[in-house]
């Protein structure tokens, strides 16, 4: 059994990351819980232990101009089914934060409040939350006028102004309601 989650939907900029884990049957790690609920020193300290036991797990991402191409739903389903393609080997069922992952042909069980009501649903928000983390890291560091290091992308007043005042970087996503708009008003 894999579970599958995304993180990255409401961030301005950076990719949609979606992470996918077969955990060993009777895993259990008191800490793993979903990522929005795990402070980022925890996340850090539970990723290589996930990684390590893990079966297989797999890591995705859909680019900023991908999910400008279609939309963060599409594009976030699209992470997704990347990361379990990935898995080896393929799981015989797949548990879902609340929706199907299209183009998927493996049994699927989407779960309402997922990454807090399965083990490897959080397990997975976990993963993909470091990776997206470490990811926006680096963008920091290639455009530093934005602070993603300090935000990941998220619609923060040190984020808004930054756009207001240096308009979109290639990481931006431009169909997001502020991204574009932030350079135009005075």
């Amino acid at each position: 059994m894999a579970g599958v989650d995304e993180v990255g939907r409401g961030c301005l900029a950076g990719p949609v990351v979606a992470a996918a884990i077969i955990l060993p049957p009777g895993f259990w790690w008191p800490a793993v819980d979903d990522s929005k609920k795990t402070d980022a020193v925890t996340r850090e300290v539970l990723d290589p232990v996930l990684r390590s036991r893990a079966v297989s797990f797999a890591i995705a991402e859909a680019s900023a101009v991908e999910i400008d191409d279609t939309d963060i739903a599409r594009a976030s389903l699209l992470a997704m089914r990347r990361a379990l393609e990935a898995l080896s080997p393929q799981p015989d069922v797949v548990l879902t934060d609340a929706f199907r992952v299209p183009g998927y042909l493996r049994p699927q069980v989407p779960m309402l409040q997922g990454d807090a009501n399965s083990l490897s649903i959080a397990a997975a928000s976990i993963l993909a939350k470091v990776a997206r983390d470490a990811m926006m890291d680096e963008l920091g560091r290639r455009w530093p006028a934005y602070g993603f290091g300090n935000h990941k992308g998220y619609a923060v007043e040190e984020h808004r102004k930054a756009l207001a005042h240096a308009g979109p970087c290639p990481q931006h996503r431009l169909t997001f309601h502020g991204v574009v708009a932030e350079k135009l008003i005075p």
